[in-house]
């Protein structure tokens, strides 16, 4: 059996595959050989798993319609193939009325007022945490009713955000900023609250004031938490945006009105769902762009944002 020294010597490889490199020692140089192949077949492997969930996922839902709803009539106004969303609801996909375009219309507002609702969110959330963590009695003072914002059921307070906010722009941005904003909060206020103690020592011991220790250590050591409740703050942006879409329908109308409208026919119930799809998956989008956003910004030196 050859030593070690004697595989370094005649410069046989070791593959990596867990780094997709194959490395090998010539003389006293190191070359790294990257393994495109393997590094494709991994990507193939790991869109195995969503790929066959996803093709289970239509496989019961054909079964399901074709089984409870006998009648082609019956089933396309109650739960439509997903060939028939596709037919009925986005095709033509540039016709003024019907299909895609429209569609894409109404996403229009309801992607403005996500966009202002997350931002306002992530403002107020990071600004709210930076203040409970100043002082233990402002945390006792205001995180009860972040808690508050967090439960409380917008049905019931319909009638007050349309008095204090009117009917359009305003209220949409409050339903989307009430239901994003508590996980940011709790995620900052958790990463400020979890900074290493020596680390703390170790800038009081150079008497950093409140501020740079803020700046310099505190929001860095909370980047990871923060980013987390932002990426989950994504999707109840989206929710709230919609969810004030249904009940606020004046001024622009967003996918929400859309999906409301079609519901109410059963005819439509396709153009229901083709609605109710492009909502999702601009969910799924602006969860994928919050995530690449966080890996860009702590990869570099956090475990969590390095790729394995």
């Amino acid at each position: 059996m050859k030593t070690a020294h004697e595989l370094s010597v005649h410069a046989e490889p070791v593959s990596h595959p867990e780094a997709g490199e194959v490395v090998t020692e010539e003389g006293d140089v190191v070359v790294v050989h990257h393994d495109h192949r393997r590094k494709r077949g991994e990507r193939i492997i790991s869109l195995l798993p969503p790929v066959i969930t996803f093709v289970v996922f239509l496989g019961v839902w054909y079964a399901y319609s074709g089984l409870k709803y006998d009648i082609a009539a019956q089933r396309i106004n109650t739960l439509p193939y997903p060939h028939e969303i596709i037919n009925k609801g986005f095709r033509p996909l540039w016709d003024d009325t019907n299909g895609l375009k429209p569609i894409l219309e109404y996403m229009w507002p309801t992607l403005q007022v996500t966009l202002m609702g997350l931002s306002i969110s992530i403002v107020f959330g990071i600004s709210f945490a930076v203040l409970m963590n100043f002082s233990k009695h402002l945390e006792r003072a205001f995180f009860p009713y972040a808690v508050v914002l967090q439960t409380v059921p917008i049905l019931a307070i319909t009638p007050l955000l349309t008095q204090l906010f009117g009917y359009e722009l305003g209220v949409r941005l409050v339903v989307t900023v009430l239901i994003a904003i508590f996980p940011i909060i709790t995620n900052t206020l958790f990463g400020l609250q979890s900074t290493d103690r020596l680390h703390h020592d170790l800038f009081t011991l150079n008497h950093v004031n409140r501020w740079t220790r803020l700046w310099k250590l505190e929001l860095p050591s909370a980047l990871p938490a923060l980013m987390a409740g932002v990426r989950i703050a994504s999707g109840g942006a989206v929710i709230g945006s919609i969810v004030a879409d249904f009940f606020f329908t004046q001024g622009d109308k967003g996918i929400g009105y859309y999906i409301r409208t079609r519901q109410q026919k059963a005819a439509q119930r396709p153009e229901m769902f083709a609605g109710t799809i492009m909502a999702t998956l601009f969910g799924i989008v602006m969860f994928l762009i919050v995530g690449w956003v966080t890996n860009r910004a702590i990869r570099s030196w956090h475990d969590s944002g390095r790729k394995r």
